[in-house]
């Protein structure tokens, strides 16, 4: 009943994801980032965030820092830090993102800077 009224995979402007697993306390996603397309800078006040590349290089923004990471590599994302996910490369960018807090929600999200205006 969980997939009918919410979708599991989910379309965005600069890619998509698509959820592979939730529970009480956490939910994973694969996330894939189209070539020269980047997410919002960004932070959450509920939940943290572990990124695990996957396919291709990412470029993140984690407060004041930019950090590059390659297939394999993999970062830790705080509660209340701004963070930003991108993709500088002409190939998909493929992540999985481990979620953990008190909550989930898509809503739980400051956006700070949007390409897309949201």
């Amino acid at each position: 009943l969980e997939q009918a009224s919410n979708s599991l995979y989910d379309y965005k402007p600069w890619g998509n994801f698509e959820i592979l697993s939730r529970g009480k306390n956490f939910q994973v996603k694969k996330i894939q980032v189209y070539p020269n397309c980047k997410l919002s800078l960004q932070s959450h006040q509920y939940r943290s965030e572990h990124w695990v590349i996957v396919e291709g290089k990412a470029k993140v923004t984690l407060g004041k820092q930019t950090i590059y990471l390659l297939q394999n590599e993999s970062i830790f994302i705080n509660a209340g830090i701004k963070h930003r996910l991108e993709n500088v490369t002409k190939n998909i960018l493929t992540i999985i993102e481990v979620q953990t807090g008190s909550y989930l929600g898509e809503d739980d999200i400051v956006r700070f800077e949007d390409d897309y205006k949201r």
